[in-house]
């Protein structure tokens, strides 16, 4: 069954959330996982909007913390869907945080979340494909497809490598390294 597509804007989504004490590291910065925990949230409500269907993540890309988040400041996460395939979908994540009193506003996290359309059975089901209506929305789908290919060829290196990594063979490497072998031949 063909289903219609579904622009981008349709399931595009923003979560807004106070940073609160409780949120605290022992550093006093916001801790990464709040801020993770808040973007799975987002990337779930943007995939099952665009989907109409149950989604659960199976990947999350490049997660990096660029800012710290200070308690009070106000977290907006937009999520907005990249990609779709069959069952999947990339969603792109931009994470700000805004301090209230200054009106400063700083980029904190960008992040990709890979989420697959579930149905009753808890089978993936097919999702709309995505109506790309400008140049960046293509843009967009264009750089998600080439990070899936990266994806796809740093496994298949990575277990190419795997394969052939022998300690024997290796061990030389760790002397460019801050380790120290701590056992004898």
């Amino acid at each position: 069954m063909e289903q219609t597509p579904r622009s981008v804007r349709y399931s595009q989504t923003t979560l807004t959330e106070l940073m609160i004490p409780s949120y605290a590291n022992f550093g006093g910065k916001i801790h990464g996982g709040i801020i993770m925990s808040l973007m799975d949230k987002v990337a779930y409500a943007c995939a099952s909007r665009h989907a109409g269907a149950y989604c659960v993540t199976v990947t999350v890309d490049e997660v990096t913390f660029l800012q710290p988040v200070e308690v009070g400041d106000l977290v907006s996460l937009h999520a907005s869907v990249n990609f779709v395939g069959q069952s999947s979908m990339v969603i792109g994540i931009r994470v700000t945080a805004e301090n209230v009193r200054t009106g400063k506003l700083k980029h904190t996290n960008t992040s990709y979340f890979t989420m697959v359309a579930k149905d009753d059975t808890d089978r993936p089901t097919e999702v709309p494909p995505l109506l790309l209506e400008n140049k960046e929305d293509a843009r967009r789908f264009l750089e998600a497809i080439k990070r899936r290919e990266l994806k796809s060829k740093y496994r298949e290196d990575f277990e190419n490598e795997r394969t052939r990594l022998t300690l024997e063979g290796n061990l030389a490497k760790l002397a460019e390294y801050r380790c120290v072998i701590g056992w004898q031949n």
